[in-house]
């Protein structure tokens, strides 16, 4: 397996339980106090990383900047991911709608890094967009309707 996959998989495992973490903290407590407390997280573990890997600090005010504008930006995603659950959307319906952010990705790739969109990408960007257009709806299917029923944990009746 290549690295570059290795970690790929433990991020998709360490963001998908986090989006049940985030709703079971916005389910007691205020989007702007579990933002706070989820870049407490970075704050603490940014000088384990500065102990721990050579960094080269000899960069242009650009690239800083950049970097910086990338974290702001995450960061303000975060918060209103977090404001999203809070005010009543499900983990199940808003944590898959925001994780389609690679679509933003892909388009900036393509209009800015001058990178190329292959077919099977398109038929991804089009799945993508019945996903959106699937997980924004609420159920309007008729009662006793299979298509809305939840889906039941073993056990249940």
């Amino acid at each position: 397996m290549h690295d570059w996959l290795a970690f790929a998989l433990i991020a998709l495992m360490l963001w998908g339980i986090t989006g049940v973490t985030q709703k079971l903290a916005t389910n007691h407590i205020s989007f702007e106090l579990s933002f706070v407390c989820f870049s407490l997280a970075f704050v603490l573990m940014t000088p384990i990383i500065i102990a721990t890997v050579p960094l080269d600090w000899n960069l242009s005010p650009g690239l800083i900047g950049l970097a910086a504008l990338g974290g702001l930006l995450n960061g303000l995603g975060a918060l209103t991911s977090f404001a999203a659950l809070e005010r009543g959307g499900k983990a199940s319906t808003v944590i898959p709608l925001v994780s389609l952010y690679p679509l933003i990705t892909l388009a900036g790739a393509w209009l800015l890094l001058d990178e190329d969109i292959t077919l099977r990408q398109t038929v991804g960007i089009g799945c993508a967009v019945v996903a959106v257009c699937l997980l924004a709806q609420e159920p309007v299917a008729p009662a006793g309707s299979f298509v809305d029923e939840p889906m039941r944990r073993k056990g249940e009746i």
